[in-house]
């Protein structure tokens, strides 16, 4: 079995990259889609995006974003039309469920893994890239971002195309070869990426072009990119709706979007991401696991030999400059060196697959880092598979078969994703250890975490709303919890409020309102009303965690006797 997988990895015709190309969908189809059916909106990044697309469905207004009447001009609209797409094509419209706008990470997701076998098979080979991207699918950032339905992932797919085209333009130079449509293609998707997430694909292809530029000591090679033509590319893919957006903001779309969002990630750590260099480094034992040792080994042999090879020189230059520079922007989020993870990948695949890397030795450092990471790999092998083990006993109160299984997978994956004692070739190891990890993120969320009522305080209370409203159209006004995910499951005209204007909000509609109410916000939130006390009833009482504050929130849901009272003939 494992020489009949080591024969498909190595041919390159046709027949074979296509028979490849089908089994990675189908791969990332088992790994990305469990859980997107199941787990209800999180907090905060995908409620929002989630909320703010249904309101352009809504609405049919698609320049404006707007989080209900804020706007939200942190980034250009491109995942907002592609979750609008997703629902247009579902045919639910603005009510439709949130598993629609996460086919669009999915999507991403499985385009950047197709991608990287692309790249993989350009730059190394048939087998080392279709290994990296048996190996991308499984690593831990991925999974999680193909469940959510934010923008990285969307990224991540446009962004590795723009790299794929720009890695045939390279080595296609270096090789006298002609590449007629890979200039077109990079910046086709140079532009769909500045679209999706603003700066990050340019950041990483021009960082990347800058490196090799500056390796070679040659600039003449950027000349067959078509500079000229890429620029007017990018602009008609990206100015029409910049300057609607801009004209309908007042300027504000850019005053928000470069001055206080991108800038004050630049000059400090924002919303309390802010954390010192070598975040990344420390952190991609979990972010990578469980090939993150094997990125590693394939890192350090990568820069033993440096400028030698062309192929190295490459994920070299895709590498460090983008690391480097996210190392030392304060604001750090998980996400953000992602563009990288796939060019490690293909240096994991190249140290396990390819001769001359493995004759490479360590230097004496290296072998302290590979020390270090082998302790940092144990951790998280550990840890995940004891979460797996325990976490259902915390957060459902029972013993679960399904975490036993899933710790057990933990287990598996990091063992096979380690590199340890191998019993089977790369290929066969590579499969397993991605199966296997993307197998627990799979349980977990589908078969645990959505079962956990105590951790998803929006749905516990816009559940209570949705039973206990008097009236098809009521509106809910919640104090205590502002997250979006309760807008995104109440409705959009959810107010978020406090005590008084909680208070009002019953008073002007007393037929059809209900208000949510914090335990300790209950004494001024009483106070306020016109009627009194007992012009109210409680409706229901529920408690759940606020996973983003860290704190049990109980909460009481409100309406007016009057209408109960109506309805009962009093």
């Amino acid at each position: 079995m494992s020489e009949a997988f080591s024969e498909f990895a190595r041919r390159d015709d046709r027949a074979a990259n296509a028979l490849r190309c089908l089994f990675l969908v189908v791969l990332c189809l088992a790994a990305f889609l469990p859980g997107i059916f199941a787990l209800p909106p999180t907090d905060r990044d995908e409620a929002r995006y989630v909320q703010a697309t249904r309101q352009m469905v809504e609405t049919g207004d698609y320049i404006d974003i707007r989080l209900q009447e804020n706007p939200r001009y942190l980034q250009p609209v491109g995942i907002y039309w592609l979750q609008s797409a997703a629902i247009a094509v579902s045919g639910k419209g603005a009510a439709a469920p949130i598993w629609v706008n996460r086919m669009v990470s999915v999507l991403g997701a499985t385009i950047a893994v197709l991608a990287a076998f692309f790249a993989g098979r350009r730059i190394f080979g048939p087998a080392i890239g279709f290994l990296g991207a048996v190996g991308l699918t499984g690593i831990v950032m991925l999974d999680f971002e193909a469940r959510i339905a934010k923008t990285d992932a969307a990224l991540l797919g446009a962004t590795m195309i723009a790299m794929a085209a720009l890695a045939h333009v390279y080595l296609g130079v270096r090789q006298n070869r002609t590449v007629p449509v890979a200039p077109f293609v990079f910046w086709v998707f140079f532009g769909i990426g500045t679209m999706i997430k603003g700066p990050i694909t340019p950041a990483v292809t021009l960082l990347t072009m800058a490196a090799l530029s500056v390796m070679d000591r040659d600039i003449s090679w950027l000349r067959r990119l078509r500079p000229l033509i890429g620029i007017l590319i990018v602009a008609v893919i990206c100015l029409p709706w910049l300057i609607a957006i801009n004209i309908r903001s007042d300027g504000e779309f850019l005053r928000i979007a470069l001055g206080r969002s991108m800038m004050s990630k630049i000059r400090s750590g924002q919303e309390s991401h802010g954390f010192p260099p070598g975040y990344y480094l420390v952190l991609s034992a979990a972010f990578l696991w469980p090939f993150a040792l094997q990125a590693g080994r394939g890192g350090m042999k990568a820069l033993n030999i440096g400028r030698l090879d062309p192929r190295i020189a490459f994920c070299l230059a895709w590498i460090i400059p983008f690391w480097i520079v996210y190392e030392l922007i304060p604001t750090k989020l998980p996400q953000y060196v992602l563009p990288t993870y796939p060019a490690l990948m293909m240096l994991a695949a190249w140290s396990l697959t390819d001769p001359v890397a493995q004759q490479i030795r360590y230097r004496p450092w290296q072998v302290w880092v590979e020390r270090l990471a082998t302790f940092g790999w144990g951790l998280v092998t550990a840890g995940i598979a004891v979460a797996c083990l325990v976490g259902p006993w915390f957060i459902l109160g029972e013993f679960s078969f399904l975490g036993l299984l899933a710790a057990l997978l933990a287990l598996l994956a990091g063992w096979f994703g380690s590199g340890f004692r191998p019993m089977a070739p790369p290929l066969p190891r590579l499969l397993v250890g991605a199966l296997a990890s993307s197998a627990v993120f799979g349980i977990a969320t589908q078969a645990l975490l959505p079962r956990a009522e105590s951790l998803w305080l929006g749905k516990v209370i816009a559940e209570s709303f949705h039973a206990n409203k008097q009236c098809p159209d009521s509106v809910l006004a919640s104090v205590g919890f502002h997250e979006p995910s309760l807008v995104v499951q109440a409705g959009t005209r959810t107010v978020l409020t406090d005590p008084m204007g909680a208070a009002r909000h019953l008073d002007a509609d007393p037929a059809c309102a209900v208000s949510a109410v914090q335990a300790n916000s209950e004494p001024a939130f009483l106070a306020g009303l016109q009627g009194g006390p007992d012009s109210i009833e409680v409706a229901a009482r529920v408690q759940a965690l606020d996973y983003t504050k860290g704190v049990v929130r109980s909460i009481t849901l409100w309406r007016n006797r009057a209408r109960t009272n109506l309805l009962s003939g009093k």
